[in-house]
């Protein structure tokens, strides 16, 4: 090796070592490819679903529709939840900044209860000219089957905007099963565009240009880019070629759909046939696909809710989340299901202790749950913090207590009321105030007198079939 060939290999290094120390591993699934709960800063596990990550000024933003009020699909008194946002530095380390707008009014508990379909999809793109994110939403509360909103800040708040127009079913009755899941796109040019389903043509995906400020259609659209029995739209571009991943086939609310894409040189088409990538999605169902441009390289990031087949509590659902792979042609590889993945990240992160936990809802009047710590110094007992959720309408109070191991006698009780709790795993706070002993070990008892639904904790998965499941809680002992 000459001198030439040797500086060349080392400046090589010295650009490879950079990306790799930046590395952030994802997990999805533990080591034995069971799903494992995502949990934000404060201990609340992540509530925003059938959405997506956007990746701005170096933050990583999940938007996504929250279930933890208790929207049931179907369910005509179930209320709606709203749209939640959380933002990371490296994917992992997620801070809820709360709601894009303040769902909690009557004309929104109108638009997207359990009375309607329900309102789905945020997604969020940026316009350059107008200086404004731009929020669309499906709904099935009017024509067209979205609403439009705009921020400063991608975090909001977000304010509504004129209801779009669009090409594809102009024309149908109001609040009819018009247009379904979509996505947003903007192209290298700065024009965007919109991927939507069309459920008059049995889940046919149409793409539709978007007008300057991003707000409506232009009449310039491709139908049936797929024939039908497709949804969840995911528009993106590298290297040239425009590409297509999408549902296929369509299921609502399913685990275990297939994954397919198409491609094009334009985003109004032609669109070429579909290739599957994955004939379950991981065992959940296509979310999106987020182009997101680092320094170290663009990642194109694959997203699956993995759904639980419709059931009461989707606020439990959890995720799949890992980059596409490319072979030289440009097309995709087949999608792997990887428990962990590395992704490129701007900072340096600390890796979350709760990676292993998952929730259980088995909290009713026949069974119960306890744990035990022992004080690691005598002083006052001020804080226990239990991750703690219910599902399908309990009728009793939960109860939680905590009493010398072995003892009879509680020495501080808590009664916490059904309408206190979130559907979605939440840090409960707790004050019990009590002297605790150094060495001295302690019991916390779990229970409910309930008859309907149950109460759920988040078990450690090493210990979640054995008959005295770990579960997650923490205490803060002051001296005293």
């Amino acid at each position: 090796m000459n001198i030439k060939q040797l500086l060349r290999f080392v400046l090589a290094i010295a650009c490879i070592l950079p990306m790799s120390l930046k590395a952030q591993t994802l997990t999805n699934f533990n080591s034995k490819g069971q799903q494992v709960t995502r949990f934000s800063k404060l201990g609340d596990a992540v509530d925003a679903h059938d959405g997506e990550i956007a990746y701005f000024n170096g933050t990583y933003y999940l938007y996504g529709t929250s279930y933890g009020c208790g929207f049931e699909w179907g369910h005509k008194d179930a209320p709606f939840c709203g749209f939640e946002v959380y933002s990371s530095k490296d994917m992992v380390n997620w801070t809820d900044k709360g709601q894009l707008f303040d769902a909690a009014t009557p004309v929104w508990q109108t638009r997207c209860n359990g009375n309607t379909y329900g309102c789905f999809r945020p997604h969020v793109i940026y316009n350059k000219k107008t200086q404004r994110y731009v929020l669309w939403i499906n709904v099935y509360d009017n024509r067209i089957g979205y609403r439009v909103f705009t921020s400063k800040t991608p975090i909001g708040p977000f304010v509504e905007q004129p209801e779009p127009r669009l090409t594809v079913n102009a024309d149908a009755a109001v609040a009819g099963l018009n247009n379904g899941d979509h996505d947003t796109f903007v192209d290298d040019d700065g024009k965007a565009y919109l991927a939507y389903t069309d459920w008059h043509a049995k889940g046919a995906i149409a793409v539709e240009e978007l007008s300057d400020d991003y707000l409506t259609g232009t009449g310039k659209v491709i139908r049936a880019v797929t024939k039908q029995s497709t949804e969840a739209p995911a528009l993106f571009k590298r290297n040239g070629i425009y590409y297509l991943v999408y549902s296929d086939p369509n299921c609502g609310y399913c685990g275990g759909t297939g994954a397919s894409y198409r491609t094009a040189k334009s985003p109004l088409g032609p669109w070429s046939e579909g290739i599957q990538i994955s004939n379950n999605s991981c065992g959940g169902q296509p979310s999106f696909v987020s182009s997101i441009k680092l320094k170290t390289g663009d990642v194109f990031l694959f997203g699956s809710d993995l759904w639980n087949n419709a059931a009461k509590n989707e606020s439990l659902a959890n995720y799949y989340w890992a980059p596409l792979k490319f072979n030289e042609d440009g097309s995709i590889k087949p999608i792997e299901c990887e428990n962990t993945v590395a992704i490129p990240s701007a900072a340096k992160t600390v890796k979350p202790s709760s990676l292993n936990f998952a929730p259980g809802c088995d909290i009713n009047a026949t069974t119960g749950r306890t744990g035990t710590f022992k004080a690691t110094k005598t002083g006052l007992l001020i804080n226990l913090s239990i991750s703690v959720f219910k599902s399908a309408y309990p009728d009793a109070e939960l109860r939680i207590s905590i009493s010398v191991d072995g003892g009879n006698q509680a020495l501080r009780s808590f009664n916490v009321s059904s309408d206190k709790l979130s559907w979605s795993p939440r840090n409960l706070v707790l004050h019990p105030n009590i002297k605790v002993m150094a060495g001295k070990t302690y019991m916390i008892n779990i229970s409910s007198t309930t008859t309907k639904g149950c109460y759920g904790l988040e078990y450690d998965r090493a210990t979640k079939d054995s008959a005295e499941p770990a579960f997650l809680y923490k205490i803060d002992i002051v001296n005293r």
